[in-house]
């Protein structure tokens, strides 16, 4: 028997088969086709090409951008807007042919590396932000994920970016609110305010490659998110003390965070200390599919974990 998860991502949607020791045997992946028939067989292939690879069948956990509403039972929130509204769960297990677990994207993120990643062994809290197209975040308590009464537990994106200042300005978010973490702090973000002072379109990784070089415009922008990022883990760390912070996405893999956060996080800590790590996903780009795999030995009377039995 495998468990199979899926990362539904804002632009590629990816299916990984693990064994009983967590290991990948089988993986694949695909472009977000953009809208929701068309995402729904594109699940259904993935899941059936993994179990052909891995020669098992198995259970099937979804890591899905935005929240299942407890009033509903339907999407909402999702940065990928036409999943909202919708009974992605019913509406998987038919195409599926089997029950399926969904939860949150970056909640399956911090489950992983809680699990066996980055905060492994923590008796305390793991704290997962996702810093990639979008921005999330999870939160771990014993091996459990904590998704609170009304499901929203760790929507770390779309709070506002604290302690504004001067150089803090970002178009309205997609949710249509003002100066969530997600204009600012996602590597969308990131290149969105490298635009705004520059005028010149680039891609994150190659900002960052300029500032590395000491081009001035990357330099700032690079300057600029650290103290961003370092402002909203602080909200965090004052909230929940986590014992550790893991970050994944795109930007995580950005080395100069983990040598300069840490003081900005302390600046800001209303602490006379803060000594809790901030590292990268061990499992990176893969932490969010294996989250998802794992949601089966869960609880399954627990909030947020949706799993509807066969008719």
């Amino acid at each position: 028997m495998i468990r199979i998860g899926v990362d539904f991502g804002g632009t590629k949607i990816e299916a990984a088969a693990l064994d009983a020791s967590g290991a990948v045997v089988a993986r694949e992946r695909a472009a977000n086709p953009g809208s929701y028939d068309a995402a729904l067989k594109t699940v259904a292939d993935l899941v059936r090409t993994v179990e052909t690879k891995a020669g098992a069948g198995g259970s099937v956990g979804i890591g899905m951008p935005g929240s299942i509403s407890p009033k509903t039972g339907l999407i909402r929130n999702a940065n990928s807007q036409y999943l909202n509204g919708r009974s992605l769960g019913e509406d998987l297990e038919r195409v599926l042919g089997r029950p399926v677990r969904l939860a949150n994207d970056a909640n399956c993120m911090a489950l992983s590396e809680a699990t066996d990643g980055a905060g492994a062994g923590a008796r305390g809290v793991v704290f997962g932000a996702i810093l990639g197209t979008g921005c999330g975040g999870g939160v771990v308590h014993g091996g459990q994920l904590l998704e609170g009464a009304n499901g929203v537990a760790g929507e770390w994106g779309h709070t506002p970016l604290p302690w504004l200042t001067s150089q803090d300005r970002a178009p309205p978010c997609w949710c249509g609110r003002a100066h969530c973490l997600e204009t600012y702090i996602s590597g969308s973000g990131f290149e969105a305010d490298y635009q705004r002072a520059t005028g010149r379109k680039r891609s994150a990784p190659l900002i960052v490659e300029d500032a590395r070089g000491g081009e001035r415009w990357a330099s700032q922008a690079l300057d600029r998110y650290i103290d961003r990022l370092g402002r909203a883990l602080a909200v965090i760390a004052d909230i929940i003390d986590p014992e550790v912070m893991v970050l994944a996405g795109g930007m995580s893999n950005v080395a100069e965070l983990y040598e300069r956060l840490p003081a900005v996080v302390a600046e800001r800590v209303f602490s006379d200390s803060w000594s809790s790590p901030i590292a990268r996903a061990v499992h990176g780009d893969s932490s969010g599919v294996r989250g998802a795999a794992w949601l089966w030995p869960l609880d399954q009377t627990r909030t947020g974990v949706r799993e509807t039995a066969p008719a």
